[in-house]
């Protein structure tokens, strides 16, 4: 017997579902490990190149492309009955587009419990309810033991050439506010800034993410130049916007970096 399901995507959007989906395509890393982690991995058809994590199971799936420009042609072959992507990720033409053929569920993530949301509801659609459950149970019971901390203000760099950062409505910043720290950006998104106006900030710690740009040690001496009075550290930029189940290992990563 046909079981057609409504569901509402985190933009609000209702979709129809023919029964439990058995071909999906995810277009976000973070949501691919997160699928995988609540046993799906045998129901993905196709993800992006991105989608790198687990890396022992992730090989043995087909790619589709990358967030920004997945490849469509290979998709409509694919034939998924449920795709899923993120509207910070994914570029609103290529959702319009395949919306009009598959189902498509969009997640929308600023905070931990947009992540929450998310993992709950994809469970939910994916016939996972309870270890989607569970995965959610240990995250929120893995950052009650994090410590409270005095608030330093911090800056988070993810770009140079031009400097650009994360803002206050950001999955990072929602990160931030968790472990006591104080974002000194107040724009939304991701706003570029000159030199100068960066020098008037002066935070008492900068964060240079791994990723998108890839900082690294060599870099650190430029921001100290920058901010001669804060402390400069290269952080895991997984830990702190990968939405999912990453964030069942970020609160150990955040006592390591406290440290």
């Amino acid at each position: 017997m046909t079981n057609i399901e409504q569901h509402t995507d985190q933009l609000g959007r209702l979709l129809t579902i023919i029964d439990k989906p058995q071909r999906i395509i995810s277009l976000v890393p973070s949501q691919t490990e997160f699928l995988i982690a609540i046993g799906l991995k045998g129901r993905l058809v196709g993800i992006t190149k991105y989608c790198i994590h687990p890396a022992e199971l992730v090989n043995e799936i087909p790619q589709i492309g990358g967030t920004k420009n997945p490849d469509i042609t290979k998709i409509r072959a694919l034939q998924p009955d449920l795709i899923i992507g993120n509207k910070e990720e994914n570029r609103k033409e290529d959702i319009d587009d395949l919306s009009k053929e598959f189902p498509l569920w969009l997640s929308d993530i600023a905070t931990l419990e947009d992540s929450y949301d998310m993992m709950l509801k994809l469970g939910s659609i994916c016939d996972c309810k309870i270890p989607s459950e569970q995965i959610v149970a240990e995250i929120k019971s893995n950052w009650a033991t994090i410590p409270y901390s005095e608030i330093k203000e911090v800056l988070y760099f993810i770009w140079r050439k031009p400097y650009m950062l994360a803002g206050n409505d950001t999955f990072i910043n929602s990160i931030l506010q968790k472990i006591g720290f104080k974002n000194l950006i107040d724009q939304a998104r991701y706003p570029d800034m000159d030199e100068v106006a960066l020098k008037k900030l002066e935070p008492e710690l900068v964060l240079l993410s791994s990723e998108p740009y890839p900082f690294k040690e060599k870099h650190i001496k430029e921001f100290e130049k920058l901010f001669p009075k804060a402390e400069i550290k290269i952080v895991d930029g997984e830990m702190f916007s990968w939405f999912g189940s990453r964030q069942v290992l970020c609160p150990d990563y955040i006592k390591d970096l406290k440290k």
